[in-house]
């Protein structure tokens, strides 16, 4: 689970991460707060305007690439499946604390969902006060390993590198997973001890690991202390 309470972090990234074109588009959406005007008048001004950015779309096709139902997707965010499938299909209008949930779980930022310049090139700085720590599988009772995302502000990633905490565990205690593209892992301290093709490999301080990860893995700690690891995936194109 999350080290920070959800509530400071989403303030903390939305105060970092919305860019001055989505600024325009929240001072148009409380527009009506100041009393210029009834809803109804913005109703459809507002409508057409979150609909050019295609957010339904850019939430399924994230989904899709990461192979999660709107089940399994709702319990890493906390959202009912329900709403997510209204979300996709465009008919609510997600609040930014429901956007800010969705960016933290797939890994990217916020104006992933806002911003369709792709031009720019990209820089992104994560602060360490700024990551959060999940679980493996959010309904896992006894984690593989936790991890943080490392690259959370940037856009269109090529790849995702986390930082990754495994906890002393059995060999019976893991279960395998499998993903598309390749896996470099690099143990920053402790003992990681990874199963590849039913063998498992003992890697220690400073050691590191390359493999296709279409091939079922898992890893466990294996030292007193949890491990630390390095993880880099890279990303298939949607």
């Amino acid at each position: 689970m999350p080290t920070v309470s959800q509530k400071s972090s989403f303030a903390l990234i939305f105060g970092n991460l919305v860019s001055s074109r989505l600024k325009n588009t929240i001072q148009i959406l409380h527009y009506n707060e100041s009393g210029l005007g009834s809803p109804d008048k913005y109703e459809e001004p507002i409508g057409r305007l979150l609909a050019a950015y295609e957010i339904g779309a850019k939430l399924r096709r994230l989904r899709l690439r990461k192979k999660l139902g709107l089940v399994d997707l709702g319990k890493h965010t906390g959202l009912s499946a329900s709403l997510l499938s209204q979300l996709e299909n465009g008919k609510v209008i997600p609040t930014l604390p429901t956007l800010t949930r969705i960016a933290m779980v797939f890994d990217v930022g916020l104006d992933y969902f806002f911003d369709d310049q792709r031009s720019r090139r990209t820089f992104a700085i994560t602060r360490a006060r700024e990551r959060l720590q999940f679980p493996d599988r959010a309904d896992n009772p006894l984690p593989a390993y936790f991890f943080e995302v490392l690259a959370f502000e940037a856009k269109e990633k090529r790849l995702s590198a986390y930082v990754a905490e495994f906890p002393p565990r059995k060999p019976d205690e893991v279960r395998e997973h499998f993903h598309d593209g390749w896996e470099l892992l690099h143990v920053l301290s402790g003992s990681l001890a990874i199963r590849f093709e039913s063998a498992e490999h003992l890697l220690e301080t400073g050691d590191s690991v390359y493999f296709d990860a279409l091939e079922p893995h898992a890893y466990r700690g294996a030292s007193e202390t949890p491990a630390q690891a390095i993880v880099i995936t890279t990303r298939v194109a949607v």
